[in-house]
Order: C-alpha cells, then sequence, then structure tokens
C-alpha cells in the first residue's frame, strides 16, 4: 500500500524527557510504598522476634515461680511432717538422732517418701550444719561433704530460694534447643513450735530437686507456635501488599504512557495546525497564478497550429493540472475537517469506492472480494469525508498489487475497551509484497512516501478523517502476506458535552 504517515511531531515543550521524568515523579510514592513494605516485614519480624522473647521469657518466670511455690509448698509439709513423725518421736524414744542407725534411716526415709507421694519431687537432700550429707533419697552419696558453697549458707540463715540448673540455648530468649532442665529448692529445716508460727531453730537445709525439663519443652513449643503463627500471618500480608504495590505501579505507568502519548498528540496537533495555516497560505497563493497558466496553456493549445507548439501546450496543460492536484491535497490536509454528519450504511460508500475503482481493477487482474457482516446497522459519519479516505486506503491497496492479485474487503461489528456499544470494523486487506517492518511506523508521517511521485499526504489525510469521527486507522501485516487497512469507527458520534 502507499506510505503515508502523521509523523509525531515535538517541540521544546514536549521533550519526551520530562514526561518520562514526572512519570518516574510519579511512581515515587508507590515505590516508597514497597520500600515501606519491606521496611514493615523487618520491623514486624524484629518485633516477633522480641515478642516471642518476652513471652518465653514472662512464661519462664511464671514457671520458675510456680515450681517455687510448689517446692516452697512441699518443703514446709516435709519440714512438719519429719519433726513430729520422726525429730520428736526418735528423741523421745531413742534420746538422740543417729541416722547411721539403720532404723532411724528408713523411718526417716518412709517419713520423706511418704510426704513427697504423689508430688512432682525427683530427689531430697538435708544437710546438716556442717554441710553434710545426712539424708537423701538417692543414698549413694550420704555422708559425703557438700559442696553447695553460698547456696548453704544463705539456706542456713533462713532464706528460701530457687536456681535453675541445666542446658538451654537460647537466643534473645528463643530457645532452639533444650536440655535436661533442673530446678533446685533450697530451705531451711528448722525446729517446730506448736501453736505457734515463729520459726525454731535451724537444724539444717533442704535441697529439693524437681525435674521441670517437660514445662521448659512446652514453652519451647509454644514459643515456635507464636513465632511461626506470626511470620506465616506477616508473610500472607506482605504477599497481598507487594501484590497491591504491583497493581498500582501497573496502573500509574500505564497512565504516565497514556499521559505522555496525550502530550505528543497535542504537540503534534499544535505543529500540524502551524503546518497547516503555513501550507493553506501559500497554496492559495500558488492556486491562483496556477489557475492563469492552465487556462493559458488550453487557449495556447487550442489556438497552434503548429503541432509541436500544441503539444508543448498540452505539457503545460498536463503538468498544470497534475500540480493542481498537489496543490488541492495540500488544502485537503491544512484544512480543518468539519463532519457534516448523516446516518449512512458504509458498505454503501465502500460499494461507491470499488466502483470507481472498477475499471482500474481488471485492468490490473485484481479480483475484489466482499464480506459485509454489519446486517442493518447504519453509521453516525460524513459519507463525503468518509469516502475520500477509504478511497485513498483503496488506491494505495491497488497500486501495491502491479501483478494482479486479491482485494478483500470486509465489514463486522467489534466490542472494544469493555464498551456498551459496539465498533464498526472495516478491514481492507491487498496481496501486495506489504510494508516492510522499518518503515512501518513512519507510515502516517506527513510528506513521507516511497513513491517517485506523490506528496506523501494521503495516509495523513485518511488518519485525519477517521480520528475526526473519533475512530483509528492501522496498517497491519496481512495473515497470507499484504497489507491489511483496519479502520474502526464508533457507531454514533460522541455529544458536545461528552467531548468536554
Amino acid at each position: 500500500m502507499g506510505l503515508n504517515n502523521s509523523m509525531v511531531l515535538s517541540s521544546p515543550a514536549a521533550d519526551p524527557g520530562s514526561v518520562v521524568q514526572r512519570g518516574s515523579a510519579g511512581s515515587k510514592p508507590f515505590r516508597l510504598v514497597k520500600y515501606v513494605a519491606i521496611s514493615s516485614l523487618v520491623v514486624i519480624v524484629v518485633s516477633t522476634v522480641f515478642l516471642s522473647s518476652f513471652l518465653s521469657h514472662r512464661a519462664k518466670k511464671i514457671l520458675l515461680a510456680k515450681s517455687e511455690q510448689y517446692a516452697f509448698l512441699v518443703a514446709e509439709n516435709l519440714n512438719h511432717q519429719v519433726f513430729f513423725q520422726f525429730t520428736l518421736p526418735t528423741l523421745i524414744s531413742e534420746g538422740e538422732i543417729r541416722l547411721s542407725r539403720k532404723n532411724q534411716y528408713e523411718r526417716l526415709d518412709k517419713v520423706v517418701r511418704n510426704t513427697i507421694h504423689g508430688f512432682a519431687i525427683e530427689r531430697v537432700d538435708i544437710y546438716d550444719p556442717q554441710q553434710i550429707l545426712t539424708y537423701s533419697t538417692e543414698q549413694e552419696k550420704i555422708g559425703s561433704k557438700g559442696t553447695l558453697g553460698n547456696r548453704f549458707e544463705r539456706a542456713f540463715r533462713g532464706q528460701s530460694f530457687s536456681v535453675i540448673e541445666g542446658t538451654d540455648r537460647s537466643f534473645l530468649g528463643i530457645s532452639w534447643h533444650v536440655g535436661p532442665q533442673k530446678l533446685k529448692t533450697y530451705l531451711p529445716m528448722w525446729v517446730e513450735r506448736p501453736m505457734s508460727w515463729k520459726r525454731g531453730k535451724v537444724l539444717g537445709v533442704f535441697e529439693i530437686t524437681q525435674d521441670v525439663t517437660a514445662d521448659y519443652e512446652n514453652i519451647r513449643r509454644f514459643q515456635l507456635i507464636i513465632f511461626s503463627s506470626i511470620m506465616i500471618f506477616v508473610g500472607v500480608l506482605f504477599a497481598a501488599l507487594l501484590t497491591i504495590v504491583h497493581r498500582a505501579e501497573q496502573i500509574l505507568e500505564a497512565r504516565a504512557r497514556e499521559r505522555k502519548k496525550l502530550e505528543d498528540e497535542l504537540h503534534q496537533a499544535e505543529r500540524l495546525a502551524a503546518l497547516g495555516e503555513m501550507i493553506a497560505g501559500i497554496s492559495h497563493e500558488i492556486k491562483n497564478p496556477l489557475g492563469i497558466i492552465r487556462s493559458t496553456a488550453e487557449l495556447m493549445e487550442k489556438r497552434a497550429s503548429d503541432e509541436r507548439q500544441k503539444k508543448l501546450s498540452s505539457i503545460i496543460v498536463e503538468e498544470a493540472t497534475r500540480l493542481n492536484n498537489i496543490v488541492t491535497e495540500f488544502l485537503d490536509f491544512a484544512r480543518p475537517k468539519t463532519l457534516q454528519t448523516s446516518e449512512c450504511r458504509v458498505e454503501d460508500v465502500l460499494d461507491q469506492n470499488l466502483e470507481i475503482l472498477q475499471a482500474e481493477c481488471q485492468s490490473r487482474g485484481i479480483q475484489v472480494e466482499r464480506d459485509y457482516r454489519t446486517g442493518g446497522y447504519t453509521l453516525e459519519s460524513d459519507p463525503n469525508l468518509l469516502y475520500r479516505a477509504f478511497l485513498n486506503l483503496f488506491s494505495n491497496a491497488v497500486q501495491a498489487m502491479n501483478g494482479g492479485g486479491t482485494l478483500r474487503v470486509s465489514t463486522s461489528l467489534v466490542m472494544t475497551d469493555g464498551r456498551s456499544d459496539p465498533c464498526l470494523e472495516v478491514r481492507i486487506e491487498d496481496s501486495g509484497p506489504g510494508i516492510p517492518e522499518e518503515i512501518r511506523t513512519k507510515i502516517f508521517n506527513p510528506f513521507f512516501t516511497t513513491r517517485e511521485r506523490g506528496t506523501g499526504l494521503g495516509l495523513s489525510i485518511v488518519q485525519t478523517i477517521i480520528q475526526s469521527h473519533h475512530g483509528s486507522v492501522v496498517l497491519e501485516p496481512g495473515a497470507r502476506g499484504g497489507t491489511v487497512a483496519v479502520v474502526r469507527l464508533p457507531l454514533r458520534q460522541p455529544k458536545e458535552e461528552e467531548k468536554e
């Protein structure tokens, strides 16, 4: 097809760089949201670690306090039972306490085991004032010197306290390995005073050992459940936030591209308007003397008696006519397209064009195929302007098939952009050589042509007419070679308030 384009004209005010910069600036808030989202993820993860650490620490403190109270209760009960069921009866019956005697040891062991029966007590040790282990639920070390050090001294002075012993690998309170955990509680062993809340003389020290490994393991599991639950929630929230941010960036980029396109179109329209005014002025100045030259040449041709003079006069008439057509084309390009709309069927306009070109198609060996599928739909348009636009497209298609071929013309109704009303689509396909990819972007530029003779305004005028109808026209490669001109037109022209 003929190669004419509406070139993308720019001016200093329409620097594309400024559009890109504005588009980038517009996208910064959403990029900041992404950075904030990442920062929020870090903050929430750190907060989760500290929250888990805090909960774990609190749980351990509560466990320690509970186990201490448990041990204190057992120790007080044990002290009471040992004093009244062993110490006092033994002193009365035997006059002294010697645990080396089998009967005394067995009696004390029975009292201790009956007292701690049903309680989660692993071991009970009793030390005398010299820190000698005088009794233990594990008999192997009885009689040995204790190595309690400061613990013994504190307990012997009347202080009750507990100490955790064991392996607990943790960071910021988060445990990942829990070994055996023993809670050792130290309490003084004192003389009971009946009917009094006051304690008597300290006789020794109790060391009560509890195995709290299972409790610590439950705390670790509880901690992992909290940490993993929060992390999963944060992960889902972060993924949703990234999806929203990504979608927002896409919308922003699309708006930036649309804004740039509109600015380019605005600057193009400004340049074309200035170009049109210049062309219109020059064309009017040329057209008048050109008409005089042509009419004078025609007069000379009629009056010439010499064949050579007649031939020269006819050449002047022919070239003046061609120049007049070029000037007319310039005026068509420069003249604003004011629509004189009426109801018409686009198929009728197409048939008028094909009828005009019928003789040329026959001479070139071109077969015309029609496929009209719009039914009874009518188009609100300017039939005369559409006639001129389609005539240009048909002429380009015919001229592209020098060796003959097939010209296919089809119409249909298509839905675009989710509009409530369909658009009317016209496809004009030739079987010519097609348009090279490297020049397809220049196709609608004014004054662009690959022909030896031509103004390069044909397709630019086509685009102007179609756009004045609020439609679109594109040239695409055909499925079987050649080129397809695709024209889409709305069935109804927008009202003035809709345009605004």
